[in-house]
Order: structure tokens, then sequence, then C-alpha cells
């Protein structure tokens, strides 16, 4: 339990760097990022919408509690992830700037996946064999 644990911290961790780096780079303009994007064929204004998102990203996949939020944080870091690397391909770059993005969302899936039950929602506790806590009503008690 305690390297599922530590294997968690580790993928949320570089994810998390990861997202939060790349939304400074995108709030801020830093030059080579833009440069990037506008080589991409991204206006410069996509810049600002991806650095909120992915700030708001990594406060709500680190903040306790909010598993709903969470999920669809890691939905957005994984289509973020996932996009670049659809746009990587579309634009004919070298597999070098394809492998890091994928990196980065094959780290999402396994931070989403190992994460401890609090954070997640009730249905995906029940998918992965972690059963709910029960009230004494039966009803399932929401994690924090």
């Amino acid at each position: 339990m305690k390297t599922k644990s530590i294997m968690f911290w580790v993928a949320t961790g570089i994810v998390c760097f990861s997202l939060f780096t790349g939304s400074l780079g995108d709030l801020f303009r830093f030059a080579p990022v833009e440069d990037g994007m506008t080589h991409l064929g991204y206006p410069p204004y996509v810049m600002t919408i991806l650095g909120v998102w992915k700030l708001l990203a990594v406060l709500a996949i680190l903040a306790p509690g909010f598993p709903r939020l969470k999920e669809w944080a890691y939905a957005g870091a994984f289509f973020d992830f996932s996009g670049a690397v659809a746009s990587h391909l579309a634009a004919a770059e070298p597999l070098v700037k394809i492998l890091a993005p994928l990196l980065f969302a094959a780290l999402t899936l396994v931070s989403w996946r190992l994460r401890p039950q609090p954070r997640m929602l009730g249905a995906f506790r029940t998918l992965a064999g972690r059963e709910p806590q029960r009230g004494s009503a039966g009803q399932a008690v929401p994690a924090g």
C-alpha cells in the first residue's frame, strides 16, 4: 500500500509540476512557448485559456476533497497532453517533440488510477473494487 501511495504522489507531482510550469509559460507568454503555439497554428489567446485551466487543474488535483472536480481536472489534463501529442503529430514534428506530452498523458492516467479512495467518486471506488462507506441508512457516505 505504501508503494502505491509513493507512486501516486510521484506521478501526481510530475503531472502538477508540468501543468504549473506550462501554465506560467502560457500566462506570461514566454517567447519559446508562444513561438511553439504559433508554429502549431494556434492563435495567441489560446495560451491564456490553457494557462488558466492548467493552473486550476493543479489546484483541483492537489486540494483535499472535491472528488468530482478532480475527475474534471484529470480529464482536462489528459485532454491537454493528448491534444499536444495530436498537434505535434499533425504538424509533422519530430518524435522528440511528441514524447514529453505522451509521457505526461500516461502519468496523468497513472495518477488518476492510483489516487487514494477519498479522492475518488463513489462509482469509481466501486469499479476499482473499493466499496464506498455506508451510513446507518445504507446510503453511500460522500468522500472528503
